[in-house]
């Protein structure tokens, strides 16, 4: 599936924009710093994620001085052709649809626009909290898994209606609350082991190319340097853990336990890459968890994603750059530089930001 037109309308500094990428190849976007090459595949990653692949909220998406932000693409395969449309709205729900179907679920983006990001902001996914972690994870989730997208988001639906009762309880366990909250437990711990054990296989499968990943990155030899594993917030299982944790939960309002709280263990030669890598080798961590997906992805679907590379040559010494590009795979790709492409990389088409949009930004 390649990406063939793209036009904005509100987002982020664009009044208007229209953006024509190369189908197949490497598209590389070039402009000084401030005029929207990010933003463009931030636009791009949204049709695909659901989500800012930078973490914004939508208003931050949303121009200055308008209510809506409008993302409209064509995509075209051998199969079919696409078009899908995003509303980002200040009040109420955002919309996205596909063939001016409603999208239901986080598969649906995935299968319509298959995308995998790099950018200097997937350090924070190995020295941050765990939702980037578990971000990634669930991307990765919705790309690989058919059924993924759908039990992510009934968990998020039971996970805020359960929220919504603990809220309204303010403390008071009535026997009203208790009845209601014993039917909501029993749907989140079914979904959510469903969701953990969805989880943990998708990493038992991506161990050893993570690994692969992260030695092909850094040059190193022997097997075994990189490591991850799931973190559950309820060990003892979810059912157990949600029993002990309703007095707490109530006093709080929200929901303490459960795959909203899990976390990734990331080990580097036996240390703990979240605290104890140097800022480097959290880089090449990062990269290898984005890499190994990207791979995954490629096999699974039989091409490889729309790559997303936001201007991170700039971040990675000579080798490393150079070792990135030989790992990945041929295909469309969006580049974002403000510094020289290493070597391998064979631009199809280059494009100046500032020329190619239509905006007063």
């Amino acid at each position: 599936m390649g990406l063939q037109h793209l036009e904005l309308t509100g987002f982020r500094a664009f009044e208007q924009a229209i953006f024509e990428p190369d189908p197949s190849g490497t598209t590389v976007l070039i402009g000084p710093n401030g005029t929207g090459k990010t933003s463009l595949l931030e636009a791009v990653g949204y049709l695909g994620l659901g989500r800012s692949l930078r973490g914004s909220p939508r208003e931050a998406m949303i121009r200055n001085g308008a209510e809506t932000a409008i993302i409209r693409a064509s995509l075209a395969s051998d199969e079919r052709d696409l078009l899908i449309e995003a509303a980002l709205v200040r009040e109420g729900r955002n919309r996205i649809q596909i063939n001016r179907q409603a999208v239901r679920t986080r598969r649906d983006l995935a299968e319509a626009v298959p995308v995998t990001t790099f950018c200097p902001d997937d350090l924070v996914v190995v020295q941050g909290g765990p939702a980037g972690r578990r971000d990634l994870l669930d991307d990765a989730l919705s790309l690989l898994d058919p059924q993924a997208g759908a039990l992510l988001e009934e968990v998020d639906k039971i996970l805020r209606q359960r929220n919504a009762l603990l809220k309204s309880a303010n403390g008071r366990l009535t026997p009203d609350i208790e009845a209601t909250l014993d039917v909501w437990d029993d749907r989140f711990t079914r979904a959510g082991d469903r969701l953990i054990e969805r989880r943990q296989d998708l990493l038992a499968t991506l161990a050893d190319p993570i690994d692969h990943a992260y030695r092909s990155l850094s040059g190193q030899l022997v097997p075994g340097v990189a490591m991850v594993a799931y973190e559950p917030s309820a060990p003892e299982g979810l059912a157990l853990a949600l029993a002990g944790s309703r007095r707490d939960d109530l006093r709080r309002g929200i929901t303490t336990i459960g795959p909203q709280r899990d976390d990734l263990l990331l080990l580097l030669e036996g240390r703990d890459a979240r605290t104890q890598a140097s800022q480097g080798e959290q880089r090449t961590f990062a990269l290898a968890l984005r890499l190994a997906v990207h791979l995954a992805a490629r096999d699974h679907l039989g091409a490889p994603p729309l790559l997303l590379l936001d201007d991170v040559f700039s971040e990675l010494d000579p080798d490393r750059a150079r070792r990135l590009v030989n790992e990945l795979p041929p295909g469309q790709a969006l580049v974002t530089t403000a510094s020289p492409l290493p070597p391998g990389v064979e631009p199809a088409l280059i494009l100046d930001v500032a020329t190619l949009l239509e905006s007063d930004g």
